[in-house]
């Protein structure tokens, strides 16, 4: 690598203004006069022409693996309603007509009422062969009838342990699946993936995310197969952009994965990629508000499930988080609701108490809705947390599921970003990419505005949430860096960092919020590569 001095725009160090930044073997140098003064004699001149150079995003919470794998189905996620999904389901199995099972993602759950979708639906576009699709939410799938034979899921099936198989009024299986327990009767009998699809779709992956600024990603589920194909990729050198493997733990079985983590890091060591890091464990303390599976304090406003479902009963979760941290792992804990918060920062207590104090940094992804009592926790104890800014806006998600299930008092206390970021708490970005939208700058114009991409509502939703741009811009950079325990090597363009960056076509602190989904990302660089131009 050679030298390279970015001028000829703004520049932001995600620190203060330059307008100069040297590069050198892929490390930041220099910024400012300094930066001129240092250049050699060959260094290459990159012109940003009016341009915002900045530190590249981090996405602290996402699905890599199963958002590539989308593009090996049908076509779900633009679908408008549920004849849109089904025309691009009998589409795709006619044009694939050896294909023994049709497996897709994502649907948007709010298309049918209260979520539920008929496998009666999909039999009257593919009757012969079976179909599985996820929902938007990844917790939830859509089967048709010869999948549900395939899996054995019978009007005498009972509910699952962690899941629940909603029926018809006869008490016939409907065709929706809801959490994990329930979900995994279709996925131990569907065939996977083979390794070059799964490869290809990290190739995919890569392009999606590199082409909105993003370099360094979480893997917030991953199972030993994916470890497999995260190291095979990284052998063949077909990873393009910095990984970061959370091992899914599963309470059914807790007490052999626990054994085997250990062993899956070693084989991502061994595989001695720089790209490619497994340092942390995935926690699932509840499901999603959206199905009433996410475990409140107080019920739900329909009664349904009354308070939602724990996944981790009694001290479990915090037991088991114990034994991750004496493996030296970080913990990561989805918690949604109030009632799943609370057990994670419990839990998060308990190994401080038992374990000792140390630097770990656990995570706790998306914090929905989280008690007063419990906000000054988060600060307290040094737990992130990691929110998506897009969910929090009136989207028909927010209006048509998620508010008829909270009710308006409770809904407003929701993605309580600003607070928590006031708080003390080390706020961090994420995406949930294919749950949500994987492009950085269209969370951070949510979470700048609290607006849907409408302009609604005025004011912004629950506007005392509002984040400033530059907080909002760190979160998703030096917040995701500090979850990495990276942040001496990015996050920042500060000198001795890796010039790990984007380069935008404005500067987003000067442009309406609701326009910074539509800024163009001219360049993303790695380590003072470009590993996408625009």
């Amino acid at each position: 690598m050679g030298a390279e001095l970015f001028t000829g725009g703004t520049i932001w160090t995600g620190r203060q203004d330059t307008d100069a930044l040297l590069v050198i073997g892929g490390t930041v140098r220099a910024v400012g006069p300094q930066a001129h003064a240092e250049a050699p004699l060959d260094t290459i001149i990159v012109d940003l022409e009016g341009g915002f150079l900045m530190p590249s995003f981090g996405d602290g919470h996402a699905h890599p693996l199963y958002g590539g794998l989308e593009a090996a189905g049908p076509a779900l996620r633009a679908a408008g309603s549920v004849d849109e999904i089904l025309t691009a389901v009998k589409g795709y199995a006619q044009d694939h007509p050896g294909r023994e099972w049709i497996v897709g993602a994502s649907y948007d759950s709010s298309l049918a009422p209260d979520g539920l979708f008929d496998a009666r639906w999909l039999d009257s576009v593919v009757p012969d062969r079976p179909v599985v699709l996820r929902a938007w939410d990844y917790h939830t799938v859509w089967c048709n009838t010869v999948a549900l034979d395939r899996a054995g899921i019978t009007a005498d099936t009972p509910d699952p342990v962690l899941g629940e198989i909603p029926r018809r009024a006869d008490g016939s299986v409907l065709g929706t699946l809801r959490e994990w327990g329930a979900v995994d009767l279709v996925m131990n009998v569907m065939p996977r993936h083979d390794d070059e699809v799964r490869i290809a779709a990290l190739e995919t992956a890569a392009d999606y995310l590199l082409s909105r600024g993003v370099t360094w990603v979480q893997d917030a589920w991953v199972e030993p197969a994916d470890v497999a194909t995260y190291v095979t990729a990284a052998q063949r050198d077909a990873l393009r952009m910095r990984f970061n493997l959370a091992l899914y733990a599963d309470p059914r079985h807790f007490s052999t994965q626990v054994t085997q983590f250990a062993e899956s890091c070693r084989r991502v060591r061994a595989a001695a990629s720089p790209l490619l890091t497994a340092n942390t464990v995935k926690f699932f303390a509840d499901g999603v508000v959206e199905n009433e599976t996410g475990a409140l304090l107080a019920p739900y406003c329909s009664g349904l499930h009354s308070h939602g479902q724990r996944n981790w009963e009694g001290d479990a979760l915090a037991e088991a988080a114990r034994q991750v941290d004496e493996l030296g792992l970080q913990i990561h804990i989805h918690a949604i609701g109030d009632a799943a918060v609370r057990q994670a920062l419990d839990a998060v207590d308990y190994v401080q108490r038992h374990n000792g104090i140390r630097d770990r940094r656990p995570v706790i992804a998306h914090a929905q809705l989280v008690d007063e009592t419990d906000l000054g926790r988060f600060s307290a104890l040094g737990v992130i947390p990691n929110m998506q800014p897009l969910w929090a806006q009136m989207d028909p998600l927010m209006t048509l599921l998620t508010i008829p299930r909270l009710g308006a008092e409770r809904a407003d206390r929701q993605y309580r970003m600003g607070t928590l970021a006031r708080s003390g708490a080390a706020l961090a970005f994420g995406s949930d990419w294919p749950v949500s939208s994987g492009a950085p700058l269209e969370g951070i114009a949510v979470g700048a505005s609290r607006l849907t991409p409408d302009g609604q509502p005025v004011g912004g939703w629950t506007p005392w949430e509002i984040l400033p741009i530059e907080r909002a811009l760190s979160a998703y950079t030096a917040g995701v860096a500090y979850q990495a325990y990276a942040e001496k090597n990015w996050g920042t363009a500060l000198p001795g960092a890796n010039a790990d960056l984007v380069w935008l076509d404005r500067d987003p602190r000067t442009v309406p919020a609701l326009e910074l989904p539509g800024l163009a990302v001219r360049a993303t660089y790695l380590s003072g590569e470009p590993v996408h131009r625009g």
